[in-house]
């Protein structure tokens, strides 16, 4: 380390602070682009599609009848999943107007 300037040398603080800045609502909505509601909407989108994914590891079905279950339990996630998506669309403000 003699001779180096201690400001050049990078830290693990210092990427792990660029990597939570990143994560940042400011920078992710900055990122894609997309409104607040737009964004909240499809994080909710996202959020309903991982407990769609997750139902079927939680829950073990012992039989037809709690197959069954699982299954809609998962259906009704996935069309949670689209509602938000849909929501996320329709609330994006685009940039050009229709005449």
């Amino acid at each position: 380390m003699c001779g180096f300037d201690r400001a050049q040398v990078a830290t693990p603080d210092d990427a792990w602070a660029r990597f939570l800045r990143a994560l940042e609502f400011q920078s992710v909505q900055e990122w894609l682009g997309l409104p607040i509601a737009s964004l909240i909407s499809f994080f909710a989108g996202l959020g309903c599609v991982l407990a769609a994914f997750l139902v079927g590891i939680v829950y073990s079905a012992q039989n037809q009848a709690e197959f069954q279950a699982v299954q809609l339990r998962r259906m009704q996630w996935l069309m949670n999943a689209d509602v938000a998506i849909v929501a996320c669309i329709l609330l994006k403000k685009s940039g050009t107007q229709r005449s």
